[in-house]
């Protein structure tokens, strides 16, 4: 995997070669979950909310968490790759997305014992009987152990040994799924108290056999995962995973155990480390229990990356391009992925290479737009006023 750019353009900008992947520039769009799928496909509303990203610039978009079983979900909004008909309406998505020059990527997950719950504008806790009246489904969620996740929430089935197994298939069936969707890159999901960091967290697994207790019996089941999709993906399908590297809560997951966790995802065969945090508290898929600042999880990132060498995503309150760049520039992460601020601004890439620099008559921007813009650059510096991209 190449690293620094042979030019003296800003990292942020520089080509990234994964595999068999070349990513346009090192900005990820992250994976937000929407909420409105139906029955696990995709609506209109997704297509045209991964085609604004595309258009905008950014060298990698991926889109939201795909749950490989039904009871998988989160919500009932929430998209499905169990079957070939979702990876067959998932494909105008993926589509549009290399269409414009960026590398669409699949983002796999089980929900876990976060299962069956509210969407997230409608209290993002369990469902209740107005839920259910309005037409939601309700099912028994799974998990590591019969551990509800919070008070009021559902009692997951602790999953069996041969369950295990069965769940490892399903994620290896569904990166399969990804790709003949047209996805050129694989994000397993093992964050946010979801059912692989929730066996990985000794907040949820209680279990007293070889996938409980000590970390290397906790790690088994996610490892065993990792392995399985490696196995099904061809060589040079570039493989990522999104972990929580802490769990921000005393007893639970620390950093030192995300470093262990990614060195042996590194030996299977993972390209990238997305470095999130969180979710093992009631408050949502990351913690919202202390007080966050620009960049408060690249620290992560720089660290598994210092002590594993495997390449690194970096994520969180990341708003500007200096930030962005100077994560890239000081060996934090290798790939930066912004989020909200992406909603708030789609082409936040394009403005990024503006304020950079890197745009010349608005050569990166699709030449549907920059036809367009040209023309009212021009008109702005004839009227003596100063284009302002931020």
């Amino acid at each position: 995997m190449d690293g620094h750019p042979t030019t003296d353009i800003p990292l942020l900008f520089a080509p990234l070669n994964i595999r068999g992947a070349t990513v346009r520039n090192r900005i990820v769009i992250a994976p937000m979950s929407m909420y409105c799928a139906e029955n696990g496909f995709p609506t209109d509303f997704h297509a045209h909310h991964y085609a604004q990203f595309a258009i905008g610039g950014a060298g990698i978009v991926c889109v939201e968490q795909a749950s490989v079983t039904r009871v998988g979900r989160i919500t009932n909004g929430c998209l499905g790759i169990w079957s070939d008909e979702h990876a067959e309406a998932l494909k105008p998505i993926a589509g549009f997305i290399k269409s414009q020059g960026a590398v669409p990527t699949l983002q796999i997950a089980h929900a876990g014992r976060k299962a069956s719950a509210q969407r997230a504008w409608e209290g993002n806790g369990p469902l209740t009987a107005e839920n259910i009246q309005n037409g939601d489904e309700s099912w028994t969620p799974v998990g590591p152990s019969d551990l509800a996740f919070a008070d009021g929430w559902l009692q997951p089935h602790a999953l069996t040994i041969p369950e295990i197994h069965e769940h490892a298939v399903y994620f290896a069936k569904g990166a399969v799924r990804a790709l003949e969707a047209g996805f050129d890159i694989i994000e397993i999901h093992m964050a946010h108290g979801y059912l692989l960091q929730s066996f990985l967290s000794p907040l949820a697994n209680k279990r007293n056999d070889q996938y409980g207790g000590s970390l290397e019996n906790r790690m088994r089941f996610p490892l065993e995962v990792a392995t399985a999709v490696r196995a099904a993906i061809p060589q040079d399908t570039p493989l990522f995973v999104r972990i929580s590297a802490v769990d921000w809560i005393e007893g639970g997951w620390e950093i030192e155990d995300s470093v262990v966790f990614s060195r042996e995802l590194k030996k299977i065969g993972v390209d990238v480390i997305d470095c999130s945090s969180g979710g093992n508290l009631v408050m949502g898929a990351t913690n919202a229990s202390f007080r966050r600042a620009p960049g408060y999880q690249a620290e992560f990132a720089r660290r598994i990356k210092a002590e594993t060498g495997i390449q690194t995503q970096a994520v969180g309150l990341i708003r500007t391009a200096q930030l962005a760049n100077e994560l890239l520039e000081s060996g934090h992460a290798d790939l930066i992925a912004i989020g909200r601020q992406a909603l708030f601004n789609p082409n936040w890439p394009h403005h990024a290479a503006e304020e950079m620099g890197m745009t010349r008559a608005f050569k990166h921007w699709p030449h549907q737009y920059g036809w367009w813009l040209e023309k009212w650059k021009s008109g702005l510096s004839a009227n003596g006023e100063t284009l302002n991209v931020r």
